[in-house]
């Protein structure tokens, strides 16, 4: 499973990305709108900043403006994704898009039967928000599950994008679930490679290291 930041912030994605581990970045016009700069600016630094998928979503609300936006994000990088919302509209920009080769993330899917949806359109990623369903009651990881269940019986090729991601545990289920992508924030990202046994087991390597040295030292000097 890769593993996406969801962020718009430079900083952030340069952190992660010195880790080695980032596959890829979504975006999204709320994240955007606290950066302080112009979409099209940030989105080139990302772009040229991640090798991996960086989605970039539309704004418009109708088919024929979803298109013409698509059609422009999508020149912006080989690496760019297109994102589009789970509507009328959103299904049929991500269908004719699809026909010119451009890759679609499916977003704001909260379940299977959209998911079914986003397949037949051909996108490329569907992005289930998880975190979301918990709010309102529902069990996101169980319509997680159930999305990676039926692309896996029906043998679609659009890739499971799980978002919204609240907590370390959701990476990890996540990833037991299937998903193919695990987006987070850079909070939840920091967390997953936390744990005080870590801490503490390199805190009595670091000390017994410095007395091993110490007690060579004496005994150079005697």
């Amino acid at each position: 499973m890769k593993l996406f930041l969801d962020t718009a912030s430079i900083e952030e994605i340069r952190t992660i990305n010195a880790w080695g581990v980032l596959g890829g970045v979504t975006t999204n016009p709320s994240l955007l709108a606290k950066e302080g700069t112009t979409p099209e600016a940030r989105w080139k630094e990302i772009l040229t900043e991640v090798q991996g998928d960086v989605s970039l979503e539309v704004t418009a609300l109708e088919a024929d403006g979803m298109i013409e936006q698509g059609r422009r994000l999508a020149e912006m990088g080989p690496n760019a994704v297109v994102k589009v919302p789970m509507t009328p509209a959103g299904l049929a920009a991500a269908t004719e898009l699809n026909k010119g080769g451009i890759r679609i993330n499916v977003t704001l899917v909260f379940s299977p039967a959209q998911a079914i949806l986003a397949a037949e359109a051909g996108a490329y990623c569907v992005s289930p928000f998880l975190g979301r369903l918990d709010d309102v009651g529902s069990d996101g990881m169980e319509v997680l599950r159930s999305i990676c269940d039926l692309y896996a019986v029906q043998g679609y090729d659009t890739k499971v994008l799980a978002a919204s991601l609240r907590h370390p545990m959701h990476v990890v289920d996540s990833a037991l679930a299937g998903a193919d992508i695990a987006t987070m924030p850079f909070d939840v990202f920091t967390k997953l490679v936390k744990h005080p046994l870590t801490d503490l087991g390199l805190e009595r390597f670091t000390a017994d290291w410095r007395t091993l040295h110490t007690e060579l030292e004496g005994e150079a000097s005697t």
